[in-house]
């Protein structure tokens, strides 16, 4: 049995997930990673995307994060999300809402950098469409 991590993922509406795990795969703003027991201290940013976790009774559970942050050290592993959701509760037609609001605010940016941000989140947003 491997060795198990304390992992929470955190939302602004809720806790969506609080137990031990034995990995952990998250969308990391520089690559996706995975986290395990023990792991090197590291805060990173998340792009929107899949985690993907292995619970310490071996099922795996998934979410979907729509940007936040990781803050992982040798003892643990906290996600806090800007928005996140179970992958059992979103839909095609929710994550189409979140596209179409995505492209709205790029349409109505206010600078290059504002428009290049939400373009690169709208990316993000279009590939999971494939995952749902």
């Amino acid at each position: 049995m491997a060795d198990t991590f304390p992992f929470e993922l955190v939302s602004p509406e809720r806790l969506l997930f609080s137990a031990q795990a034995e990995a952990v795969v998250i969308p990391g703003t520089e690559g996706e990673m995975t986290v395990m027991a023990h792991h090197a201290p590291l805060m990173t940013t998340l792009k929107p995307g899949i985690v993907r976790v292995r619970a310490s009774a071996g099922a795996e559970e998934r979410f979907l994060v729509f940007g936040g942050f990781a803050d992982i050290t040798p003892a643990g592993c906290t996600l806090l999300a800007e928005s996140a959701l179970s992958a059992a509760e979103i839909t095609r037609d929710e994550l189409s809402r979140r596209i179409e609001a995505a492209r709205a605010d790029a349409e109505n940016a206010r600078d290059d950098d504002e428009r290049t941000r939400l373009e690169q989140f709208l990316s993000h947003l279009s590939h999971l469409e494939d995952a749902v």
